[in-house]
């Protein structure tokens, strides 16, 4: 296979890309949101951790039932560890999301009084919780501008020539340097939107793509 080539980035014209881009993906994805279906910070939190190399359609379905059985962070971090397991085990890598999820409610019931905190500092210091998850809980349960970097933002960040980074904590600061900080959020979504109904990561449908023309890759299959 031919190695993909790289698109040399200049950070004052990739955000003049992203002023460009903005009002369109805006307008052609009106209703974009997150997938996961939560009702406060701690459900989307535990989300998260389960969405890791799995479908939202499947955490969804996983947590209908299990939000109904733990409704607390003390519910999570009281709960025997298999019995956590058997609850997600179709999310896959069960073994550790249960680790991950009774450790981080363990924390959030010992040093936050049982409420997941609201800073990105404290929430990477929970088990399972990375930067991506922080700022998923951020912007979506607490308001907090926050960029999320899942694997769509680093292949149209790509392709886009916004960023040579693939690494997410390399690439959420490069994204927070030509992104407004109010648009973090939701331009997260957008282009995880676009990623998966256009920008595709085997085939790209160029042709029906409303920013095409604003990107150095379109129809480009050497930069894919």
């Amino acid at each position: 296979m031919a190695k993909r080539k790289k698109i040399k980035v200049n950070k004052e014209e990739a955000a003049r890309r992203v002023k460009e881009i903005w009002p369109i993906l805006k307008k052609t994805y009106p209703d974009a949101k997150i997938a996961l279906e939560f009702k406060d910070p701690l459900e989307l939190l535990i989300s998260t951790i389960l969405s890791a190399q799995c479908t939202d359609v499947r955490v969804n379905m996983v947590t209908k039932d299990l939000f109904k059985k733990y409704k607390s962070a003390a519910d999570w971090a009281d709960a025997d560890l298999k019995q956590i397991e058997e609850g997600i085990r179709s999310t896959g890598f069960f073994r550790n999301k249960a680790i991950n999820i009774k450790g981080a409610c363990t924390k959030i019931v010992e040093q936050y009084g049982g409420k997941v905190p609201g800073t990105i500092e404290e929430l990477v210091t929970l088990p399972g919780v990375g930067r991506k998850t922080a700022n998923c809980v951020l912007g979506d349960a607490f308001g907090v501008p926050g960029i999320t970097c899942d694997t769509h933002v680093i292949r149209l960040s790509r392709r886009l020539g916004l960023s040579e980074n693939s690494d997410p904590v390399k690439l959420e600061f490069d994204l927070a340097e030509i992104v407004p900080k109010r648009n973090w959020t939701a331009f997260s979504h957008l282009v995880i939107t676009h990623g998966r109904n256009i920008c595709t990561a085997r085939k790209p449908n160029c042709r029906e793509c409303p920013i095409a023309k604003y990107c150095p890759s379109a129809n480009n299959p050497d930069l894919w």
